[in-house]
């Protein structure tokens, strides 16, 4: 998956948050001093050359703007190439790592593990 820069993950926050919308929409979500509507548009433009947006024609000039991929599935992609690029291709190494550096306690991984059994078992069960 394509990553984005801060600036294109803002324009994807605000279409996740709040649904599809033209350029101009979207430029009323910003806080003063918004960026211009050129600016946003190029912004848009790309999201959608790297397959994030989407869009339909309203008129012949004016266009609405979709997210074609969920939040979800741009984080799981992102943490994905986060453990390919840092850790092997290794969930296991990315956790290890997290625990020895106590970005993640002891308990909060006991918890994690407990939670996943959980929802495992429940899908098995289904």
């Amino acid at each position: 998956m394509k990553q984005l820069t801060q600036k294109e993950e803002e324009i994807m926050e605000r279409v996740w948050e709040h649904g599809p919308m033209q350029v101009r929409e979207l430029q009323a979500l910003y806080p003063e001093p918004q960026p211009h509507v050129n600016t946003l548009a190029t912004l848009v433009k790309i999201l959608e050359e790297k397959g994030f947006l989407g869009h339909k024609a309203l008129t012949a000039r004016c266009f609405q703007y979709f997210a074609r991929i969920s939040r979800e599935d741009y984080r799981g992609g992102s943490l994905a190439n986060v453990v390919n690029k840092f850790f092997g291709h290794s969930y296991m190494s990315a956790v290890s790592a997290l625990v020895k550096s106590e970005k993640i306690s002891l308990d909060d991984l006991k918890e994690l593990i407990r939670k996943v059994e959980s929802s495992s078992a429940a899908a098995t069960n289904s």
